[in-house]
């Protein structure tokens, strides 16, 4: 056997996990919270279900300022640039329609059980 090759199931492992990126305790949601990404003028995702208690946080990866009203009042965020986050505590079960004042097509809607 030629050991100057390597192995090729060694090798396969290093090209696929070379350019993956490992996730970090910051990458991730704490229990009873909830992430919310602006990007390219869309809440992503934009609808999502949470308990009761959760807190929602949206972060700004646009370039561009925007920023989290809800419809009926309930929340408001100031104006977010880029990698900004507002974040808001949902402790009332229903529906919370939002959008970015900035931008009013770009929507969003918490459904809180």
């Amino acid at each position: 056997m030629d050991r100057k090759r390597g192995n090729p199931i060694m090798i396969v492992a290093l090209l696929l996990f070379a350019g993956s990126r490992s996730l970090t305790a910051a990458d991730m949601p704490a229990p009873g919270s909830a992430a919310v990404q602006i990007d390219n003028f869309v809440f992503g995702p934009q609808a999502i279900t949470v308990p009761t208690g959760t807190t929602v946080t949206w972060t700004n990866r646009d370039d561009i300022p925007h920023t989290v009203v809800s419809t009926d009042g309930v929340f408001k965020s100031k104006v977010q640039d880029t990698d900004e986050k507002f974040s808001f505590k949902f402790d009332k079960p229903g529906t919370y329609a939002y959008y970015c004042s900035i931008h009013p097509k770009m929507t969003g809607k918490v459904v809180v059980q």
